[in-house]
């Protein structure tokens, strides 16, 4: 039997799956959450063998919480599950330690098989989705230069980046020269929109923010 945890913040949802995976004779749904905040907690008592988890949870998103997941319960397998099929995405969901990605339009069927599969050790990914990513255009970008990229992102001046990062004015503005210069943008709005097209940080409507400092470069961030 394995044993199912799902996260998944929409009832109407959470309750289809529920009722979905519930009439497999080899599945048992051993637990549900609504909340970021609530799948640890819910995962370390009830010990399942795999997690589906919403990429848009509320509170902590779903790309961290399967991030802390592998951490602190590496037993237990983890599948996104998101409307947002993109190559980013995929990319920071396997990053976090995801077993699995599916999109929430798939067929009904293709949820019980993910499962299994996953449960089983493979790794269940849209192969057209996963060919893309891997052509997909690399970082440029250190973490620092991400954190202050994403601050800029909200529209704020150097003054107020500064006091966020705890950074003087003249490291953020040579922060801001530097990222120019790699993704080959002239102004600040557009090297937003070139860092969000790449999937390099988040667009407004997508979660998962505190993530992309950790994940998205290998390198350390700079000396402050």
């Amino acid at each position: 039997m394995i044993s199912v945890l799902i996260a998944e913040d929409m009832h109407l949802v959470r309750g289809a799956m529920v009722a979905l995976l519930s009439t497999e004779r080899d599945i048992e749904v051993v637990g549900e959450a609504g909340h970021g905040d609530e799948v640890v907690p819910v995962c370390l008592r009830h010990r399942p063998d795999v997690a589906l988890i919403d990429i848009g949870l509320p509170g902590t998103d779903g790309l961290t919480v399967t991030h802390e997941l592998s951490r602190r319960l590496p037993g237990c397998k983890t599948v996104i599950l998101t409307a947002l099929a993109t190559p980013p995405a995929l990319r920071r969901a396997l990053d976090a330690g995801a077993r699995g990605f599916v999109v929430k339009d798939s067929p009904a069927g293709q949820l019980a098989e993910s499962v299994r599969r996953v449960a089983a050790g493979e790794r269940v990914v849209d192969p057209e989705l996963a060919v893309a990513a891997l052509h997909a255009r690399s970082n440029p970008l250190t973490a620092r230069e991400l954190e202050v990229l994403e601050t800029a992102a909200e529209g704020v001046p150097v003054g107020e980046i500064a006091a966020r990062l705890c950074l003087s004015g003249g490291t953020v503005r040579n922060h801001l020269a530097r990222i120019l210069a790699k993704v080959g943008a002239r102004t600040r709005v557009e090297a937003v929109r070139i860092a969000r097209e790449a999937g390099w940080i988040w667009s407004d409507d997508v979660p998962g923010r505190g993530l992309i400092r950790r994940h998205s470069s290998r390198r350390p961030p700079e000396a402050r």
